[in-house]
């Protein structure tokens, strides 16, 4: 009978024993559904978003003179060669003075001696000895030799050849000992002062490229110096496989542009003013469509939307989205509707993030 006592107790403690494991669950493993998503947010913001044609141009001189002889001579000195740069009132050769400087010195020598005259003839008319005829005639003669003598000296004065512009010696046509003629060409500029773009297109953007529209330029042999203008005229160019065309915009250079050099430009063919606008992260596919999740109470809710322009990393929200309405950023992508989320703090500027 004690035999029998002592094998029911020994099985009553194993079968406890073995039933305790079961009974004592840790807190973690009486936790139910995924951890909550670690995702930081934004705001969405109101913005002008802009619709863009874009091109890859090239600037060019929109002035490119050639300096002529005003005077005809012989050059005697050349001052400047292929490749200079030059400035404004320059002098780029000079033409032999001697010939122009005699007949100046006699001209203003004829001049002096005529106003002389003229005033002599003036006094004696004021005393009735000369007839106010007489007067008028001396002192037409004096006008015309003052006049013979302002030709003369400027004559001389452009026996020096000077540059009309700030610009760069493209090419040069006279040498020393050369003989030139009057009006004939001895250099061609090209003035970096003022530039013409011209940005091709092809025959699909026709009907969106417009004169008059706004043109933002930039260049990489001048970062930082952008500039804008407006296209001013519009180029076809016609070839048996295209109808490509080329937009022209005329700019003040605004330092450091350079004719030759690449342009990126972008013709602005519309803009959405008051456009909703949310980071293009925030915008991630699933089977309904387009959604971004709005974060509300520790959850993040799922909102269809429509999206138009996307420009500079901000996509515009035609439909689906408030101003100011909450929305998941980093980590958006492994969100789903109702999902539990954790906001990560960050560094970025007040109203940017929240």
């Amino acid at each position: 009978m004690k035999t029998s006592s002592f094998l029911h107790l020994t099985a009553f403690c194993l079968c406890t024993t073995l039933a305790l494991p079961g009974c004592a669950k840790k807190p973690e493993e009486q936790k139910k559904g995924p951890p909550a998503a670690v995702i930081t947010v934004t705001q969405a913001q109101i913005r002008t978003m802009q619709i863009l044609e874009q091109s890859v141009g090239e600037a060019d001189s929109s002035s490119a003179p050639k300096v002529g002889a005003e005077v005809a001579g012989r050059i005697i000195k050349v001052n400047v060669d292929i490749g200079d740069q030059v400035k404004k009132n320059q002098v780029l050769a000079e033409i032999d003075p001697t010939d122009y400087s005699a007949d100046a010195k006699r001209l203003e020598a004829q001049a002096v001696s005529q106003g002389k005259l003229t005033e002599r003839y003036r006094e004696l008319a004021k005393k009735g000895f000369i007839s106010p005829s007489a007067l008028e005639s001396h002192a037409a003669q004096d006008v015309a030799a003052r006049e013979l003598y302002t030709r003369g000296a400027k004559n001389l004065s452009r026996t020096r050849i000077v540059s009309p512009v700030d610009g760069k010696v493209d090419s040069r046509f006279v040498s020393a000992g050369d003989w030139i003629d009057l009006g004939k060409p001895a250099f061609q500029l090209s003035s970096s002062e003022n530039l013409r773009i011209r940005l091709p297109f092809p025959e699909g953007a026709a009907p969106r490229i417009k004169v008059g529209q706004t043109v933002t330029l930039s260049t990489p042999t001048a970062p930082g110096a952008g500039v804008s203008g407006k296209i001013e005229q519009i180029l076809q160019t016609v070839v048996s496989s295209n109808r490509a065309f080329d937009a022209v915009v005329e700019v003040r250079n605004p330092g450091g542009w350079k004719p030759g050099a690449s342009v990126n430009g972008a013709v602005i063919v519309e803009e959405h003013e008051q456009a909703i606008v949310v980071p293009e992260i925030s915008v991630v596919l699933r089977p309904a469509g387009k959604v971004v999740y709005v974060i509300a109470n520790g959850k993040a809710v799922q909102h269809i939307v429509t999206t138009g322009v996307t420009q500079n990393g901000q996509v515009e929200i035609l439909q689906g989205l408030g101003e100011g309405e909450t929305v998941a950023m980093d980590g958006a992508g492994f969100l789903t509707d109702q999902a539990a989320v954790s906001v990560k703090e960050t560094n970025a500027p007040k109203g940017a993030r929240k």
